[in-house]
């Protein structure tokens, strides 16, 4: 009896993550994959040949700064709900959702800009491709507004603050990753493109 008393005292704990923290991971690994997969796909196509030349349009520059800066002022908000400060919470929140949709109707303009230069969704893949990937990554960024503005209703409601980190830690880390992946995808076009 003593050996196996003594076997479970030596037992380490398992180590524990958040239910909804560990689903957002998950959610995570499988929108790299499928980006991954696309971005593999990109090439082996390209390298077949036919495909179409085109200069990308320069609005993608401005969208990706705005995706940069609404990433430090996501950590500000993150930074503020850990000190208590509630109304920088609440401000830095709204700007980031305002830099969101900003990134959004940018990336509008950008298929507008491609249409104009005889770049269309059908026709030749290097379109397709461009469409699809820059389509799919905004549908995520809209997922992560939704999500930004159901923290910001949270704030308001004082439910986000440094007691209650939680859907606050999983909104900076989803949007720090919608921002990482979206830097990935424009290097990966300049250089590919």
């Amino acid at each position: 009896m003593e050996e196996k008393l003594a076997f479970t005292e030596g037992a380490e704990q398992p180590i524990a993550m958040n239910p909804k923290k560990f689903a957002l991971w998950l959610f995570i690994v499988s929108v790299v994959m499928i980006f991954a997969a696309l971005t593999s796909a990109f090439i082996v196509r390209q390298a077949e040949g036919n495909w179409l030349d085109y200069e990308l349009p320069q609005i993608l520059w401005i969208t990706s700064g705005i995706i940069l800066v609404s990433s430090f002022t996501m950590h500000w908000a993150y930074t503020a709900a850990r000190k208590d400060q509630l109304q920088q919470l609440k401000l830095a929140l709204v700007v980031t959702s305002i830099f969101g949709l900003a990134f959004l109707v940018g990336q509008w303009y950008s298929w507008v800009a491609l249409v104009d230069r005889d770049v269309y969704f059908v026709g030749n893949p290097a379109g397709s491709f461009l469409y699809v990937l820059t389509g799919l990554h905004a549908v995520h960024l809209i997922s992560g507004v939704i999500f930004l503005i159901i923290v910001l209703i949270s704030s308001f409601r004082y439910k986000i603050h440094s007691k209650r980190m939680n859907t606050m830690e999983m909104c900076v880390t989803y949007w720090h990753f919608l921002g990482g992946l979206w830097l990935y995808l424009f290097m990966f076009l300049l250089l590919n493109h």
